[in-house]
């Protein structure tokens, strides 16, 4: 009954912080999870996150991360949508940031009332504690779904019944004996609309996702030029992608998020790609400051606001193209390259010369020859 009591407490604290939900799970409750990550490493599915082929003992198994930790405690907050995220993908001239990244960053929203429902366990109960939220070798998703949060859907992604595809996660590691909540089942049945709508194709099958071709990895993970073959289908996300999310049938039944301090900022929903394409480091830590985008760093954004350019179809952005051909940064002079091609390919014919005469990056070289045709023996 004190265990009982005790997790009555948990919950209540967790409620006040504003947690959507908060049930239990006991450490040994994902025995399948090393060889699914064993096998989804293998495949090469995690691109350049090195960091995933790290720890992966821990990674798979709580006790192996804390061997005195007895129950874990997974913690959901919603940030469901009070309208359609995609709708700013038909707004070619703008920019489309991710439901998630156009808020304070999550991390720290979370962490700080995660630390005080484990405070309420840990002097409640005279038990040690542990907090997490994406910061550690743990695997949120089945640990969600082995304590009744929801299920890890088709996408990857966890699906709630009660709250769509729409929960940020958080777990606490505890030495305490929680009873543990019933595992959530499988609801996708034969809906498909999460693959089907993929603009890369990043499924290889049901519930595998290969993150090389993921936009979200592409435009937020993955530090070099992204692959030509990917770009047309990135269009104007610039950073992540909500469109396996948006579309899950379960999200009708998630009330919007009502958390204040992740409340959306504004103007971070339309913002011009004109005005991106213009942004020093300066402006763009000034811009993104506390989100989850000032972590990508500048050029890496500016990368992705080209390729949107470069895929908007809109003539008059190809000038916010032509000014960055000569950035410092090889990254961006290559998408600049690319995008101007794209749309204004008189003007690069006229800029290629010069620019293949001062460039000596390899990548940027390429995306020029491949459209102005230089000589193979040249330098």
């Amino acid at each position: 009954m004190k265990a009982e009591r005790l997790k009555r407490a948990v919950v209540a604290r967790a409620v006040a912080e504003g947690f959507s939900v908060a049930r239990t799970a006991s450490v040994d409750a994902i025995p399948e999870a090393p060889a699914r990550l064993a096998a989804w490493l293998a495949e090469g599915h995690h691109g350049d996150m090195g960091w995933m082929e790290e720890r992966t003992d821990q990674r798979a198994d709580p006790r192996k991360l804390w061997a005195q930790a007895k129950s874990v405690i997974m913690l959901g907050m919603s940030y469901a949508p009070d309208s359609d995220p995609l709708a700013i993908l038909a707004q070619t001239d703008k920019a489309a940031i991710s439901l998630y990244a156009r808020r304070r960053d999550y991390h720290d929203v979370i962490k700080g009332k995660l630390k005080s429902v484990a405070g309420l366990l840990a002097a409640q109960g005279g038990v040690d504690v542990k907090v997490f939220v994406d910061t550690a070798p743990v695997m949120e998703k089945p640990l969600a779904q082995a304590a009744g949060l929801g299920w890890q859907g088709k996408h990857s992604v966890l699906v709630s019944r009660e709250h769509g595809s729409w929960l940020f996660l958080g777990a606490i590691y505890t030495t305490a004996e929680l009873p543990p909540d019933a595992p959530e089942t499988d609801h996708c049945g034969s809906c498909t609309r999460c693959l089907d709508i993929c603009p890369t194709d990043a499924f290889p099958a049901p519930y595998q996702l290969d993150s090389r071709r993921c936009i979200a990895y592409l435009t937020i993970e993955h530090p070099g030029h992204i692959d030509e073959s990917l770009r047309a289908g990135i269009g104007n996300r610039v950073f992540g992608c909500d469109d396996c999310l948006a579309v899950c049938p379960w999200n009708k039944f998630a009330q919007a998020a009502q958390e204040t301090r992740l409340a959306l900022r504004d103007g971070l929903d339309a913002l011009p790609l004109a005005d991106l394409a213009r942004l020093d480091d300066p402006a763009f830590r000034a811009l993104f400051a506390g989100t989850p985008v000032k972590r990508t760093g500048r050029d890496r954004f500016i990368r992705n606001v080209l390729i949107a350019i470069g895929n908007s179809a809109r003539p008059e952005l190809a000038e916010s193209a032509a000014a960055l051909v000569s950035d410092p940064s090889p990254l961006v002079r290559a998408m600049a390259a690319w995008a101007l091609i794209r749309l204004a390919p008189a003007r690069a014919l006229v800029l290629a010369p010069a620019a293949l005469a001062a460039e000596n990056d390899a990548d940027v070289r390429r995306e020029w020859r491949a459209f102005a045709a230089e000589p193979e023996n040249a330098s």
